[in-house]
């Protein structure tokens, strides 16, 4: 079951507006991320050879959801670079170094959405503008909707995961080192992933 969607309308009058599942217009509200739960992760091809994986184990963020119109969803969030962890920590502290991520002067990567649309079943496309350093670019993250669940503590939750291929160069990271056998040391591609359960807030007066 998708998490948007609409009702056939091919037997109502043209003039008629698509009536919503209400079991889906019940997740319409504000999420929060639950850090705990989610995980913001990175790849990058090393030596040619073999991929280092590593993830941001601080971050936060907020997510609007429309259980009628996906258009009308959106999401934010705030990753802080000094978080990163690759399980070697000579590594991480050079990603946060100022050949890479400078840490201390860009200490959050940020992602705000501009336009959400439903690819079809529960497939969804998010875009939005991803600031890494001072650089800002459009990013669509492509997600699927795992779904929602009630926990034993009573959250409302909903779950999705994706992932986007990026030019870590076009947000002006481009440390790199040429090996003797030819090609580099890190890819200029990293593939980014998501993996995010998020809590709904309380209804105003709830």
């Amino acid at each position: 079951m998708a998490l948007f969607n609409r009702k056939s309308t091919a037997t109502a009058p043209a003039a008629e507006a698509p009536t919503a599942d209400p079991a889906l217009a019940a997740l319409t509200g504000t999420y929060t991320l639950d850090p705990a739960h989610s995980s913001i992760g990175f790849t990058v091809r090393h030596a040619m050879v073999t991929n280092v994986r590593g993830s941001f184990g601080e971050h936060e963020g907020t997510l609007v959801l429309d259980g009628t119109d996906p258009a009308n969803s959106s999401a934010s969030i705030d990753v802080k670079i000094a978080s990163v962890d690759t399980g070697i920590a000579d590594r991480d502290g050079h990603l946060v170094s100022g050949d890479f991520f400078d840490a201390e002067k860009f200490p959050l990567m940020t992602f705000r959405s501009t336009k959400a649309e439903q690819l079809g079943g529960e497939a969804y496309r998010i875009t939005g503008d991803l600031t890494i350093k001072d650089v800002t670019r459009p990013l669509s993250i492509d997600l699927e909707f795992n779904g929602s669940a009630t926990d034993v503590y009573g959250n409302e939750r909903v779950g999705f995961e994706g992932s986007a291929d990026i030019l870590r160069s076009d947000w002006g990271l481009t440390w790199n080192a040429a090996l003797e056998t030819g090609g580099v040391m890190v890819s200029d591609k990293v593939k980014l992933t998501f993996d995010i359960s998020a809590i709904k807030a309380a209804a105003p007066g709830a």
